[in-house]
C-alpha cells in the first residue's frame, strides 16, 4: 500500500469514526477522492508531500473543465480540502496545500415547494385500501407532516414511533438524533398501517428473511425493509396520479412542509429544529420566500407599511 492509499484511508477511519458521517456521505467521499488519487497517479505522485498548491490548482481546473455540475465540482473540492487538512493537522504532512484553492460558486438550486392544494391531491392520490395502499398514505403523509428526509422515514424502527403523544424519534445525519411532533392526519394514516398493513406484509415473510428488520416501520411486499428506491417509486407514482409527478421528489415535500409552516407563522429556528439542520442558515436557503411572499408578510407586520404617507414639512 503506497503512502498515498494509507492516508486516504486513515482520512476515511477518520470520517466515520470522529465524524461519524452517514453512510451516503461516507461514499460521496470515497468517490470523489478516488477520482483525486486517480489524478494524482496520473502525473506519478504516490506521496502525499510531493502535492503542492500548483497540483491542486491544477486538478481544480481540471475539475472545472469537466462534464461536472457545479454543486459536484464543489463537493470534489471539499472532499480534498478535507483530506488535506485531516493530513495536516494530524501530523501526517507538513503543510495543507488546499489552504488557498479556491472553489466555484455554486448557484442556489431550491426546490419549488407544492402548492397545499397540490399536497391535498398527492396525498388522496393513492388508489386501494390494501396493505400497500395503506402503507403508501402512511409513508407520503409522514414525509409531509414531519418533514423528514427518505433515508430516515426508511430508517424507522417501530420503538422510534410514539403516536400517543404524536412524537417521533429519528436518526438524521452525522448520526445525531431528534425527535420531531407528527400531526394528527398521519398519525391516523400511521395507526391504520401498523394495525392493518404492516401485519399483512409482515406475514409475508419466507422463513429466510424472518428475524431480519422486524422491527422495520415500513415494509416491501416481502416483509423486509423497505428501500430508498421504493419510496421513490411511491411518492412519484402518486405524483403521477396528482398530475405533479414532474415536479416531484421526497425532497420536494420536505421542503413543502417546511415551507407551508414558514407561511402560517413557525419560527425559523423551529423549523431549524425540526428539519434537523445543523446551521439556521441552512435553514434560511432551504425555505426561501418569494418576494411577493416578502412584500405580503412585510406589509402586514410593520406597523409603519400600510399608513399613508403623510406630508412633509
Amino acid at each position: 500500500m503506497s503512502e498515498l492509499d494509507k492516508l486516504l484511508h486513515e482520512h476515511h477511519d477518520w470520517l466515520a469514526v470522529e465524524r461519524g458521517l452517514a453512510a451516503n456521505s461516507l461514499a460521496a467521499y470515497r468517490r470523489d477522492l478516488a477520482r483525486y488519487a486517480e489524478y494524482l497517479r496520473a502525473k506519478k505522485i504516490h506521496d502525499p508531500a510531493r502535492i503542492t498548491e500548483h497540483v491542486v490548482h491544477d486538478y481544480v481546473a481540471l475539475l472545472a473543465a469537466s462534464d461536472l455540475a457545479p454543486s459536484s465540482t464543489a463537493r470534489a473540492i471539499a472532499s480534498v480540502r478535507s483530506f488535506h487538512r485531516f493530513c495536516a493537522r494530524e501530523g501526517y504532512l507538513p503543510s495543507d496545500p488546499t489552504e488557498d484553492v479556491g472553489a466555484p460558486r455554486v448557484p442556489q438550486s431550491i426546490p419549488k415547494a407544492l402548492t397545499e392544494d397540490e399536497v391535498t391531491s398527492l396525498l388522496r392520490a393513492v388508489e386501494g385500501d390494501g396493505a400497500l395502499a395503506r402503507r403508501d398514505v402512511a409513508l407520503l403523509e409522514l414525509l409531509y407532516a414531519a418533514g423528514i428526509r427518505i433515508g430516515e422515514a426508511v430508517a424507522l424502527d417501530l420503538d422510534d414511533l410514539n403516536l400517543e403523544d404524536g412524537l417521533l424519534r429519528v436518526l438524521g445525519k452525522g448520526s445525531k438524533e431528534r425527535v420531531v411532533p407528527v400531526g394528527s392526519t398521519a398519525r391516523a394514516a400511521l395507526t391504520a398501517y401498523l394495525r392493518d398493513g404492516r401485519l399483512q406484509l409482515r406475514a409475508a415473510r419466507s422463513r429466510a428473511t424472518r428475524g431480519r428488520d422486524d422491527d422495520a416501520v415500513f415494509l416491501n411486499a416481502r416483509g423486509g425493509r423497505i428501500s430508498r428506491q421504493s419510496c421513490w417509486a411511491i411518492v412519484r407514482k402518486a405524483g403521477d396520479r396528482a398530475g405533479i409527478a414532474s415536479t416531484l421528489s421526497p425532497h420536494v415535500l420536505r421542503h413543502s412542509c417546511a415551507t407551508h409552516m414558514l407561511d402560517h407563522g413557525a419560527d425559523l429556528r423551529v423549523v431549524q429544529e425540526l428539519l434537523g439542520h445543523a446551521t439556521i442558515s441552512t435553514t434560511q436557503v432551504y425555505t426561501k420566500v418569494s418576494p411577493e411572499r416578502l412584500r405580503a408578510v412585510y406589509d402586514a407586520a410593520h406597523p409603519r407599511a400600510r399608513r399613508e404617507a403623510t406630508a412633509l414639512g
